[in-house]
């Protein structure tokens, strides 16, 4: 896959309200830092585009040279609320004030405070229970043990298989990456654990398959039996899209959970907290899941990730032995107590539902002009995204996706690097506190971007 070139081009200059480029990209001042991270850090690190992050700022992000970016990643959908939030500022200086930065899994007022607002927007406030931790890999981590767990001790040794989706991915520690369904990322593992078992993803593109008779039938193909799986997880939608459930299919797949007890896992690590269109994304499918998976929007900002879940399942293990060394960290329950107030006092999930609107048919309209190219455009809320093909065919394209992403930022319209399998996808997740006007305004720079790189059609 291609990578961002360092070498700085002179670009048009660009200022407008939300947007300024005056340098060259990348600012040949900004080199030496790049130079020197390539020396400290491993090239994994590497791999977005060549900015240098100074000061970000509800929807925008600037270098300490002058540039500012319309911000179409949310860093990497963290910034739901936005970035720089007086009001997460102020609440952390009132904790740092405080004077406790640290306090593994001794209680403090403000971890009561989080975990009763969390379970209050829960599916089942009477019913659920809710364990912070510090990554959305831990989060999908824990609903593998829960899971797997609950099947042991309800059923035994049997009842253990896990299933997943193909293309799925839950993080990057080892038991995420198992249930993950992008197999070169497994490579590393070895000897993969049978007990994890991947069925297609109903997408409606890559897999045009999408009844829920196809995930019967690849279980019955690998031999697993219902009354073996103690689990399934999907993510809301998969980050490499994002890609959508069909309504039915999430309801038939919830029915043969409840049908054969087997814990239903809903990951919405990208998709919680307001992300598209709904407090949480599983709504949209009218399901309520026994895990839930949380990060990135918790916060806001600080590292924090939530499972919530039945009570019967998050109470298997007994004190002590089912924690974190930051469970709870003053600081980002702090960031994400206000992140949540704001999210709810601003209405913001009403109003990612409503740019929502205007952002898919936008899309479509950009994809149609396109179309053997631009293979399609999934969307909900202010999460999207553009699957960018060889002309003609479903081959992923990621040499052109990155082509449209590098356009993109020369504008003052910045994204994180393309993703999906292959490098194919041009993501969009603005912050949800987007203006209508700046929404538009960066879905101008994207057209242009996308004709510019594409040509007249």
């Amino acid at each position: 896959m291609a990578g961002y070139d360092l070498t700085p081009v002179e670009v048009p200059k660009v200022r407008t309200k939300y947007r300024t480029i005056q340098t060259p990209l990348p600012v040949p001042e900004s080199l030496p830092i790049f130079e020197e991270l390539a020396k400290s850090e491993p090239r994994s690190m590497r791999g977005q585009p060549p900015v240098v992050w100074h000061k970000a700022e509800d929807f925008t992000v600037s270098d300490r040279w002058g540039n500012r970016w319309i911000d179409w990643s949310s860093g990497v959908l963290v910034t739901n609320v936005g970035h720089g939030r007086k009001e997460i500022k102020e609440a952390l200086k009132e904790a740092i004030d405080q004077g406790l930065l640290a306090s593994y899994v001794f209680v403090h007022e403000r971890r009561m405070k989080l975990t009763r607002m969390l379970r209050e927007l829960s599916p089942d406030p009477c019913n659920y229970q809710v364990f912070l931790l510090s990554t959305g890999s831990e989060a999908t981590e824990n609903c593998i043990k829960l899971a797997k767990t609950y099947g042991l001790e309800k059923y035994g040794p049997q009842k253990k298989s896990f299933v997943t989706f193909q293309y799925a991915f839950h993080g990057r520690t080892m038991g995420a990456q198992l249930a993950g369904g992008m197999e070169r990322q497994k490579r590393w593992i070895g000897h993969l654990d049978p007990s994890f078992i991947q069925v297609p993803f109903p997408d409606g593109f890559k897999n045009e398959d999408t009844s829920f008779d196809l995930f019967l039938q690849t279980l019955a193909q690998k031999n697993v039996k219902p009354q073996d799986i103690a689990g399934v997880m999907t993510e809301t939608y998969q980050g490499g899209g994002p890609d959508f459930l069909p309504v039915e299919y999430a309801q038939k797949l919830e029915a043969f959970c409840r049908e054969h007890d087997i814990v239903m896992c809903y990951d919405e690590v990208q998709a919680g907290f307001g992300r598209t269109g709904k407090m949480f994304g599983f709504q949209h499918y009218g399901v309520t899941p026994d895990l839930i998976a949380c990060g990135k929007g918790v916060s806001s900002s600080l590292p924090i990730s939530v499972v919530m879940g039945r009570k019967d399942i998050m109470g298997l293990y007994p004190p002590g032995s089912m924690t974190s060394t930051h469970s709870a960290s003053p600081l980002p329950v702090a960031a994400a107590i206000a992140s949540l107030e704001v999210l709810q006092k601003e209405r913001l999930v009403e109003h990612a539902a409503a740019m929502g609107e205007i952002l898919v048919p936008a899309l479509e309209r950009i994809q149609g002009k396109y179309p053997r190219v631009l293979g399609c455009v999934h969307g909900m809320g202010l999460v999207a995204g553009i699957q960018v093909v060889k002309p003609g065919t479903k081959e992923p394209d990621p040499e052109t996706a990155l082509q449209v992403n590098v356009a993109c930022f020369r504008k003052g319209l910045l994204m994180f690097a393309p993703v999906g399998a292959s490098g194919e996808c041009i993501k969009i997740a603005p912050p949800l506190t987007i203006s209508e006007e700046a929404l538009r305004e960066s879905l101008q720079v994207f057209a242009e971007a996308v004709e510019e790189v594409l040509g007249v059609q």
